[in-house]
Formats: C-alpha cells, structure tokens, sequence
C-alpha cells in the first residue's frame, strides 16, 4: 500500500465512516509518536546521545505517517464540502451529521485533539530542555576559550596601565599568536 492510498479514503464509504478510519490511524499515530517523545525524555536525561541518534528513523517515519493524515484529514474536509457539511475542522464537520452518526465522533476527535495538546506539550518541554543545554555548553566553551576571565562590561582604559597588554586570551589560544 502506498503512501497516496493512504492519502484519501474510498469514495464508497460514508463520510463518517472515512472520519472514524482517519482519527483510528492518527490516534496510532499519536501515541506512538507519545511513546517516543517518553524514551526520547529518558534519554535525555540519561544523557545517553547515541540512543537518542537511533529514534531518528522512528521519528522520521512517525513525522511521515503524520503528515498522511494530515493530507487525508484535507481530502475529507474538500469531500465534505462537496456534500454539503460546513466546518474548517473535522468536528465541526461532524455536527452537520445525523445527531447518531456526529455524536459517535464527537469523544474520539476530543481524544485525538488531547493526544495532540500533550505532543506540543512534550515537543516544547524537550526543546527548552535541549536549548538550556546549548546554552549551558556555550558558556563552558566562553569559559574555556578565555581561561575563566571576563572582559569587564564597561572599560574606559583608565583600569590598564598604558603599553600593558590585557590578559584577555585563554588556554587554548597562544599568547605569541
């Protein structure tokens, strides 16, 4: 099966049908993509970089399988636009619906939209998580690069003696260059 299979649901099946079929594979999706934002979490803090080098791959095709359902959940809004049920959202869509067909949808769309609530949630917890650490790396490099000493912030010349040079280069750097 390909990935344009995937894309858009049969023409035979009723709409509601096809909206259930989509939030079953995205509800796959998204807890896989959860499991993985956890083990990623726990590597994180193990610190343990070449497990996190090996998610990639999952986390490549989890970005792949999610972007299919996107694509799908355009197809079914174009498709329910054509039958006549108006909405931007696939719950709003769903409420044009016999009131039997809208309400079996209406707790697995909530689902699906916690699901993607708690995805940000995690995806924004790591990336603060990553960037304090190339924050605080940054810094030890600062530190390194300049022996531990500071330029002071503000410096009108009057602390240095005259024809004195500052000792501002660090361990890495050769006085002489």
């Amino acid at each position: 099966m390909t990935e344009s299979d995937n894309a858009t649901p049969p023409a035979e099946t009723t709409w509601d049908t096809a909206v259930a079929g989509l939030i079953e594979r995205l509800s796959t999706a998204q807890t896989g993509l959860l499991d993985l934002l956890a083990s990623k979490r726990e590597m994180l803090q193990r610190q343990d970089h070449e497990a996190l080098a090996s998610l990639a791959p999952e986390e490549a095709a989890l970005g792949v399988e999610l972007a299919a359902c996107h694509q799908a959940r355009e197809a079914l809004l174009t498709r329910a636009a054509g039958e006549g049920l108006t909405g931007k959202t696939l719950a709003e869509a769903s409420q044009s619906l016999p009131s039997e067909a809208s309400a079996a949808l209406v707790e697995p769309l909530a689902a699906a939209k916690k699901r993607s609530q708690l995805i940000r949630h995690e995806c924004l917890a790591q990336w603060v998580v990553v960037q304090r650490t190339v924050l605080h790396l940054s810094q030890m490099l600062e530190i390194v690069a300049t022996g531990g000493r500071s330029k002071p912030t503000y410096d009108n010349g009057s602390t240095l003696a005259k024809g004195v040079p500052q000792a501002n280069s660090g361990s890495l750097m050769d006085r002489a260059v």
